[in-house]
């Protein structure tokens, strides 16, 4: 006769996910990871596209950064038509306008043409990353596998950013830059033909109407703040970009604004009430500042002070990406075993923070130590970014788990611009500062500038420009660091306030009547279970 008292519970049992989820988890991972890997997939094949297609600088600048505005400025519409039409609908319609998008990318004959496809990569990229986030939600009921699925998934995140400019280097050495896009393909459609079988459809149970107006009011809100702050981190603060800043800043009010009064708002304020929603999303936002600013120096720092070259560069940045493959696992691991997830939050900040104090102890010959640095940090940043995530979309009604995932990814859109702003003027200010006063102008404004510069002048006048250059640099990525210790350490203090009342993973969190909603008959009969 079986022990009553050690039988797993029906509803329990019922809710664990099996071989089928976890299969379908790995299936979920290749569009995430191609999404991830196209912000940086075009870091080496510029040069290449330049000399086939001839943009000029604006165009060049748009064939960067279309993808990553388009991305940032849909991602809450598409969260919440994924919650309406289904969330496997979505993705399988997103992955469709990926490859479509990467076939037009790779053979585009002008550079209006491959801008035009970058901007329909990006829509495809904003279908699919709340859509993956979504349905991790819903296929992994259990807190605790779901809390280990989303470790998985943050890992990955990180891990395809550093991949994708390793990735185009390798192959426009080998192949036309065409290819880094044509390497899509083969992923999307195995994406296609597996989704329908392994991976359930789940959408909201509420029949709600959609609310037009929203749509372009989240991207007259979203859009102009992250051109200001990425145009102000590479470009200092200029009248023009605080212009921007501010039709971002009313356009978001009007847009709070209709949310709170409109019948169908197309993100609920509700999700809001969520025990520990509110905090994870900023708390979140401060992650990916961290994250953001920190890789503007050390990319730079690996190739204008070290003087790696972009390949190499590329290859050396991998490195950091060994310790964050075991920090959000290991994170788990330590919530699961009962430790406090907001100590486990705090400790991150603060192992980000050690990160941030290694870079402001490089020299400007210390190759492993700004190593070392970037790796640290980005293990602290994926430990809270897995953990705040699972506390997000925990506390999110399955109803909402599209609209829950696009507002943590339009946080962390807007923390990296945020970071990238601030620790780039911070650093940017001391570069200017320490530059001999002599000093040509285009060589006070960067570093890259300077080591043109210097590439011009007679040998000894050019070395001496260059060292100063990037003894300035360097001491201008110490201050940064210096600001990004103090603020993750004060994000760290506010994890541990804004968190206390929030619980731990330790078993099946159940989902209220509304949120069991599906139209598939095997989500609703294990629902019922």
């Amino acid at each position: 006769m079986t022990n009553s008292k050690h039988a797993p519970a029906p509803a329990a049992d019922a809710q664990r996910a099996g071989r089928k989820e976890w299969t379908a988890l790995v299936v979920l991972m290749l569009p995430l990871l191609l999404v991830s890997m196209d912000v940086s997939v075009l870091y080496f094949a510029i040069p290449s596209i330049s000399a086939d297609l001839d943009p000029s600088g604006t165009q060049q600048l748009w064939i960067f950064d279309i993808y990553g505005f388009v991305l940032a400025g849909l991602l809450m519409t598409m969260g919440a038509i994924g919650d309406r039409i289904g969330r496997r609908r979505l993705l399988l319609v997103g992955a469709t306008a990926f490859g479509t998008a990467s076939l037009a990318a790779a053979y585009a004959p002008s550079a209006e043409l491959l801008i035009a496809a970058r901007a329909l990569l990006g829509i495809g990229g904003a279908t699919l990353m709340p859509s993956t986030m979504a349905l991790v939600r819903t296929m992994f009921r259990d807190a605790g596998q779901r809390a280990k699925a989303i470790g998985i998934w943050s890992a990955v995140m990180a891990g395809g950013v550093a991949l994708g400019s390793v990735l185009s280097g390798v192959l426009v050495e080998h192949f036309w830059w065409g290819s880094v896009f044509l390497v899509n393909l083969p992923a999307m459609v195995l994406l296609l033909v597996l989704a329908l079988a392994l991976i359930p459809e789940s959408r909201s149970a509420e029949r709600s109407r959609f609310d037009l107006l929203s749509v372009p009011l989240s991207m007259a809100a979203v859009l102009p703040l992250v051109y200001g702050l990425k145009e102000t981190a590479s470009a200092g603060m200029h009248l023009e970009y605080g212009v921007w800043l501010a039709v971002g800043g009313l356009f978001t009010v009007l847009f709070v604004h209709r949310q709170r009064t409109v019948a169908a708002p197309l993100v609920d304020p509700a999700l809001f009430r969520g025990r520990g929603f509110g905090p994870a999303v900023a708390l979140n936002l401060m992650a990916a500042f961290g994250m953001m600013g920190s890789a503007l120096f050390t990319t730079q720092y690996l190739q204008s002070v070290l003087g790696k070259g972009p390949l190499e560069a590329a290859l050396w940045s991998l490195l950091p990406s060994v310790l964050v493959g075991f920090a959000a696992p290991t994170a788990t691991v330590l919530v699961a075993r009962g430790a406090n997830r907001r100590h486990v939050v705090a400790g991150g900040f603060v192992v980000a923070a050690g990160g941030f104090g290694l870079l402001a102890a490089t020299g400007t010959d210390s190759l492993w130590t700004a190593l070392a640095g970037a790796g640290v940090l980005a293990a602290g940043i994926v430990t809270v970014m897995s953990q705040l995530t699972d506390l997000a979309l925990g506390a999110a009604p399955v109803d909402r788990a599209g609209s829950a995932s696009s507002l943590l990814e339009t946080g962390q859109e807007f923390g990296g611009a945020l970071g990238m702003a601030v620790l780039g003027a911070v650093g940017s200010a001391v570069y200017r500062h320490g530059m001999p006063d002599g000093a040509p102008d285009a060589a006070r404004e960067t570093l890259g500038g300077a080591i043109a510069t210097a590439h011009a002048l007679p040998e000894r006048a050019g070395d001496a420009l260059a060292t100063a250059a990037r003894t300035a640099f360097t001491d201008g990525m110490h201050m940064a660091a210096l600001v990004g210790t103090v603020l993750l350490l004060a994000a760290a203090a506010v994890a541990l306030t804004a968190l206390r009342d929030t619980s731990s993973p330790d078993g099946p969190v159940p989902d209220s009547p509304a949120d069991s909603g599906t139209s598939e008959p095997a989500l609703t009969a294990a629902a019922e279970r």
